[in-house]
């Protein structure tokens, strides 16, 4: 028996199951030979291996050191009561684990929503952590697991870390705000609840990214508001980071993203 993964973690069964209901959901995609899929075994056989990287005091980089599935960025973030494992990739070996020990293990494991779970649950298995779900987003768990518990709209897992709900890209995406970040600035984690642009100097939400299906106003105003009730200077999402005055621009870029599609004639070029 093993773990089958598309970088989203599944069940122990003989076989793979015929679809990845995530992938096949209009947020997502299926390549264009078919569903694939791999396990635990065989991604260690080609020589995939978790690596960390300290980003901050208190914050590490959990990683594939070659891309597996949307590959994102996992994060380790250290507190006095117990590790938040935030986003954790789709694999993990002893390596990893032995690494992560050493710096406190893992309390808790979150997301911000079901395309970044990766191997949750085997990550928790490996250090006895609670895995967090927001509660709207219970029927895409992909490997049911006693480890998991459900959270709503806001939630302390581990002491500092509030996770709070925006929705948007699914009902139940979500941040994470570690307020004693960036040396007591504030430091939101997005995944791709907010992502960062690629001038890292403007952020964005979608309801589909590689589908290209946008957001309504109503909500990029909603998650807006939301995020502007939290002190932060400092952004991680699930690839890249806005290192100061993160607040400013979520607030700048989501007014703009939100008067784009009203169509404001203060937003519209000439063409």
């Amino acid at each position: 028996m093993t773990v089958w993964t598309c970088a989203i973690e599944h069940p122990d069964t003989d076989e793979p199951p015929a679809v990845c209901e995530i992938c096949t959901d209009e947020r997502q995609w299926v390549p264009e030979g078919g569903q694939r899929w791999t396990t635990r075994d065989e991604l260690a056989a080609d020589g995939y291996r978790i690596t960390l990287t300290e980003l901050e005091p208190g914050l590490h980089a959990v990683e594939t050191d070659h891309r597996l599935g949307i590959g994102q960025r996992g994060l380790l973030v250290q507190t006095g009561g117990g590790n938040l494992l935030w986003e954790p990739p789709g694999f993990l070996d002893d390596q990893g684990v032995a690494a992560v020990r050493a710096l406190g293990g893992v309390a808790a494991v979150a997301s911000s929503h079901p395309h970044l779970t990766g191997s949750s649950i085997q990550w928790a298995h490996a250090f006895g952590a609670t895995v967090w779900v927001a509660a709207p987003d219970e029927r895409w768990v992909r490997r049911p697991d006693p480890a998991i518990r459900l959270w709503h709209d806001e939630f302390e897992p581990v002491p500092g870390v509030r996770l709070v709900r925006c929705g948007g890209h699914f009902p139940g995406s979500a941040v994470a705000h570690w307020a004693a970040g960036a040396e007591g600035r504030g430091v939101l984690f997005t995944g791709d609840t907010v992502t960062i642009g690629a001038d890292r100097a403007s952020v964005g939400i979608m309801r589909s990214y590689p589908n290209y299906i946008p957001m309504p106003a109503r909500v990029t105003r909603r998650i807006r508001d939301t995020l502007l009730q939290l002190e932060f200077d400092r952004l991680y999402s699930l690839f890249a980071s806005i290192p100061a005055d993160a607040r400013a621009i979520v607030d700048r870029s989501l007014t703009r993203a939100a008067l784009w599609a009203e169509g404001d004639p203060a937003t519209t070029m000439d063409t």
